[in-house]
Formats: structure tokens, sequence, C-alpha cells
């Protein structure tokens, strides 16, 4: 099927053919002609899908007809990071070059007078990040009364983010009577209760299971031990002894990791730029423009960037930490493979906790992870060859032969006690000679006595 028999207007169809897009998506053609019907989609789909143009080809269609007023936005799309938005926001540039709509991003990083020009003058679409929409509505800048169509997208990042409860507080201030368009790749039971409260009667399109890695992608473990500079001894190796690397991005799991990875990386010369969340947002996008015109081979980043970036051409993806939750690694080695092109992703194991998480991983995936190199049923986290046997900080014991025995005092001679000290024992109850049995033990230790 081509895009020409989704029900897309001719001034969309021209953009397609301009980019050099002939067919649809799974996601694409099952859920465009639902979106044109005015019918409320609950989209599933794994990363890298072609999500986005999903609900941006039919917006710009439906945005045909109808005119913006200020400060009363027409469509609202949520994403979940400024990347996203931003993204999003160039969908709309390269897809709507034969419309004349006012699209404004509303997202952290710039001046809200700026923006404030943008929605005083009257926006078709409004893409922005739940945080500072909610910034210019309590400011009294925006009106959202006039919102026909919202969209929401990577909500299970969203939940993730703990941005929950600002959509729900939005999706309470818009219309009810709003077209709702609700994007993720995997529903976990928070999701799944945010889509029965504010969807009705949604379309169920589903194009992959949940969670589910790309099927072109190869998935490798690594083995390592688990002190830092190990970690990074057995990344740059991986990264030296690497078929057909192009360039990669390598996932830390915290952000002060990220800064001390690219630092050492730099050192042993290695082209490299870092993206993290408290970079401000003029250096996060440059570091993005650097990876993605092949400036620098490598991009150390958070999970910032493990959702929805399209840098379609990513050979390699290294997670230098297992991360936290098994729906990120998910989202994290989409990043490569894309498009119906090749990639590979290492994941880096060191001690067994890494070990438990990669575990929940292969149950959330369904498939079992090979490992490099190692041959089958070798302990996981095992110390590297050049470390010491013995675990660091642990104290050397003695075999248990060569251990000092405790010292036990001298025994003491045993007194016999004149017979007219004893007590009287009446002769019916008295035991029978040499039977000690009615006497508790403490009773029968020697006791020393002076004579």
């Amino acid at each position: 099927m081509s895009f020409s028999h989704l029900g897309l207007s001719e001034k969309v169809l021209a953009a397609v053919a301009t980019t050099g897009y002939q067919t649809p998506t799974p996601i694409q053609e099952q859920a465009i002609p639902h979106v044109l019907a005015r019918r409320d989609v609950l989209g599933i789909a794994q990363t890298g899908t072609g999500k986005t143009a999903a609900f941006v080809l039919p917006m710009l269609t439906m945005l045909e007809q109808g005119r913006a007023r200020a400060r009363m936005p027409r469509t609202l799309i949520l994403e979940p990071t400024r990347e996203l938005a931003a993204q999003v926001e160039e969908s709309f540039a390269k897809y709507g070059a034969n419309h004349k709509l006012n699209v404004a991003l509303l997202i952290g990083g710039v001046s809200f007078d700026d923006q404030d020009v943008k929605l005083t003058r009257g926006v078709d679409v409004l893409i922005a990040t739940p945080g500072r929409l909610l910034d210019h509505f309590e400011r009294g800048r925006l009106l959202l009364t006039g919102v026909e169509l919202l969209v929401i997208d990577e909500a299970d990042r969203m939940l993730d983010m703990g941005f929950i409860p600002d959509i729900e507080r939005i999706c309470k201030l818009v219309p009810f009577t709003r077209q709702t368009l609700f994007f993720t790749a995997t529903m976990p039971p928070e999701i799944r209760r945010i889509t029965e409260q504010f969807l009705h009667n949604p379309v169920r399109v589903e194009v992959a299971r949940p969670a589910t890695p790309v099927a072109t992608t190869t998935q490798l473990l690594a083995r390592s031990a688990h002190e830092a500079h190990d970690k990074r001894d057995t990344l740059r190796r991986l990264i030296r002894s690497a078929a057909g690397l192009k360039n990669a991005i390598i996932f830390c799991n915290r952000k002060r990791d990220v800064a001390t990875l690219h630092r050492s990386l730099l050192r042993h010369g290695f082209s490299v730029q870092a993206l993290h969340g408290d970079m401000d947002q003029p250096a996060r996008m440059a570091a993005l423009e650097q990876f993605r015109k092949g400036e620098v081979t490598l991009l150390v980043a958070s999970d910032v960037a493990a959702r929805g970036l399209d840098i379609p051409d990513v050979s390699h993806i290294y997670n230098f930490d297992v991360p936290f939750h098994p729906d990120d690694y998910v989202h994290r080695i989409g990043r490569t493979g894309r498009a119906g092109r090749s990639g590979t992703a290492i994941t880096i194991v060191a001690g067994a906790h890494d070990a438990k998480a990669v575990a929940a991983i292969e149950k959330l995936i369904g498939q079992t992870i090979p490992w490099m190199g190692e041959p089958p049923g070798a302990a996981v986290g095992a110390p590297h060859a050049s470390a010491s046997p013995r675990p660091p900080g642990r104290l050397h014991r003695r075999p248990r032969d060569d251990r000092r025995q405790p010292k036990r005092p001298a025994p003491v001679a045993r007194v016999e006690e004149p017979r007219s000290r004893r007590a009287p024992q009446h002769a019916a109850s008295r035991p029978e000679e040499g039977d000690a049995s009615h006497l508790p033990a403490f009773l029968l230790r020697p006791v020393p006595v002076k004579a």
C-alpha cells in the first residue's frame, strides 16, 4: 500500500514524495485512516517504527481547514523531553512545507517571552513538555479550551519521568470532546489506567508485541569486573575491536557517570561528546547535531537520549551500565537497527546485581541474550583475569586447621564434700545409688571448693 491510499491531502502527499518515502510503515498504515476518521487511537509499537509521522501526516491534512486564535492552540502534542519535542517540530517543518501553519515549541531552557510572542500570534500546532506547558497556563498566557486534538507521545517514558499527574491535569483542562491519540511502546498498569480514563472507545493499533527489540539488532553481553576502571577498559576494548563501527551511543545510568566516562574517553583519544539532563538546551542540541553530522563518533548519554531520537544510522549501542528498568533496555537498543538497517547492541555485565537486571530484561523481551567470547555456563560477574583472586575489601582468613584455639581454664580438682554437710534426703524420695537422672545438668558440673 502507498501513502495515496490512506486519505491524505494532496499537499501532504507532495511533501512525503519530496522526502523520498513511498511505502508507509505498519503503524502509519493502520493508524492514519482512523485518525482522519476522528477516532481516538491507542498506538502500541516499538521504537523506530515511524510513530511520529503516524500522527503528523493526518494532523496536517486535518489542519488545512480552520484558523488559529490568539493563545488558543488548535492541537496539542505532549512530549517527555526537549529533544523529542524539537524533533516533532522538525517533522512538521519537513512534511508541512506546503502548509502555512503556525507551530510553537514550549520547552525548558528557552525564554518565556519568546514563547509568549508565538502564542499571542495564534498557534495551529503546540508542541510542549508538560512542565513548561503548565507554567504558561498558570501564568495566564495560554488557554486550552480550543484544543481539538491531543497527542500524548511516549507515554511510558512520561510514567518513568513522573509526568503522569501532569498528564492527568492537562487532560482535564482540554475539552471533553477533543480527539486523543495515545502512543506508547509498553503498557504498564498505570498507562492502561490512563487510557481507560481519558480515551473514548479507542481503536487499538498494535504492530509489535510490547517491549520487543528490533529484529535487525544483534544483542550481546560482555563480561567485566565490577570496578569502574575495569569497566572502562572493557568498553575501550569493545570499541576498538568492533567490526563495522560507524558511530555509537554509550548509555550510563547516572549523569555523573556520563561526565566521568566522557573525560576518560577523551583522555584515550576517542572522538566523543556527552549528553545528559544537566546540560543547558543549546549545549544539548549542539551535541546531538555534532553526532548527527558525524563530527564525533561516540555519544555518551543518559536515558535522556534513549527515547525517540531520530538518528537514523547508528551502528552500535553500548550499555556501559545495565539499565535500572528493563523497558529502558528496549528503548536504548532501539536507537540502532532503524529503518531496516542492521545494528549491534552490547551490554557490559559486572557482578551479580547486573546479572539479575539482565535476567529481568530477558524475561521482558522473551529471549536469551548471548555472551561474547565466553564459554557457556561461566559464572556471571566473574573477576577479570588480571584482578586479584580475593574480593576487594574482604579479610583474608586462615585455613580452618591453622586457626587459633581459644585457651581453656585449667581443670580444677573436685573435692568431696563431707557427708555431714550434705542436705538430708527423705527415704521415699531418695534415688538409688549412682542414679543422677533426676538432677539438672548444671548441678552435675564440677564445682571448685577450697580445702
